[in-house]
């Protein structure tokens, strides 16, 4: 692609009189391939040409709405439809964590899956581990210290055990850059961490994860809510090595049962991997105090279960997921890596969909 550019910048360069060529589509593997198709479509133009669009390998998510893939920021027409702003500027984006989610995270950032996005950085406990996916990458990236990590780049990706997130929140907010948390659980216990983020000018984005409806929580706590309960069932394997189940025999339980039963405060400190979910309904809600959770461990389900019951004077919510356990962990739900792209989409995107 770069090459193709190269040609074309001279071509367009040289005279206006260049035989009319028409592209329909390119097709850029990297962000900066993007940023150079987008400045030459002018040139494009000029010369006769049609462009019916850049694309930065966005085919290769699922898709979200025909109608907000249409506008994609780094979608572009000079054929005078209107198909969306341009993006100024690509965000450097460093993952914490090389496990499940930040590899998968990684893996579509360095295809240029995420437009305006581009992975410049990895952090990991492991550090050998994370230098040998690294290297697995069309594109590889240093592996750095969280200081490191945070000076290079715009926004961390925190993917790591929740144990890990104070050191990384911390390293990244006092440097000023804003943070995806995806261990929410481990921020009901740091208010500090908001404070630090607002006095530098930070941001601290907590995505859904494996659940849904969050817009509608948040637009409901605009009214009077009376609860907001979420019962969570999974399979017993799931839930092993968790301090809430410490002691039981999960590999003895035969029918549906439950482990823990109270507020999402206390959940997420017992079963810190596993009900991260709670702590952004909580967050997007009344408050972790505030809202309850049931968690089953349930021999008769083979996917995670999250029903979440919210009640008010709007009337009363209902919703209900079922995920596809990770076969790598099955603690994680594929939707959480997938809730982390969407959200680095939408942080990067001029369109802003939902409450």
């Amino acid at each position: 692609m770069s090459r193709i550019l190269d040609i074309w910048s001279r071509m367009s360069s040289t005279s206006s009189s260049v035989m009319p060529i028409r592209v329909n589509t390119l097709r850029c593997r990297t962000s900066s391939d993007v940023i150079r198709a987008m400045s030459f479509a002018p040139s494009f133009e000029s010369a006769g040409s049609v462009t019916k669009g850049v694309v930065s390998g966005q085919d290769r998510l699922p898709k979200t709405s025909q109608w907000f893939q249409e506008r994609l920021p780094l979608t572009l027409a000079t054929d005078g439809s209107n198909m969306g702003p341009m993006v100024t500027k690509v965000k450097k984006i460093g993952i914490a964590g090389c496990g499940t989610i930040g590899r998968r995270v990684a893996s579509e950032l360095d295809a240029g899956s995420i437009p305006g996005a581009t992975l410049v950085a990895l952090n990991s406990r492991n550090i050998q581990r994370a230098k040998e996916f690294a290297s697995t990458l069309s594109n590889p990236v240093p592996v750095l210290t969280l200081h490191e990590m945070a000076q290079a780049v715009d926004l961390v990706v925190e993917a790591a055990p929740g144990a890990a997130m104070n050191d990384i929140a911390t390293a990244t907010l006092s440097a000023g850059k804003d943070l995806m948390a995806l261990s929410g659980g481990a921020l009901l216990e740091r208010d500090d961490l908001f404070d630090m983020a607002e006095r530098n000018g930070a941001k601290v984005y907590v995505p859904s994860g494996a659940i849904a409806g969050l817009d509608g929580v948040a637009s409901a706590c605009a009214g009077e809510i009376d609860s907001i309960t979420m019962i969570t069932r999974k399979p017993p394997g799931g839930l092993k090595g968790a301090p809430g189940v410490e002691g039981m025999d999960l590999d003895a339980v035969t029918e549906p049962t439950v482990v823990y039963e109270g507020p999402v405060q206390e959940a997420c400190r017992l079963f810190p991997a596993n009900v991260n979910v709670s702590a952004a309904l909580s967050m997007a809600g009344i408050g972790p105090n505030k809202t309850a959770i049931l968690i089953y461990a349930d021999p008769t389900v083979t996917r995670n279960t999250h029903e979440i019951q919210v009640e008010g004077e709007f009337g009363k919510l209902t919703i209900k997921i079922e995920n596809v356990p990770s076969p790598e962990n099955p603690r994680t739900g594929k939707l959480s890596a997938l809730s982390a792209l969407a959200t680095l989409r939408r942080i990067t995107s001029h369109i802003q969909i939902g409450t």
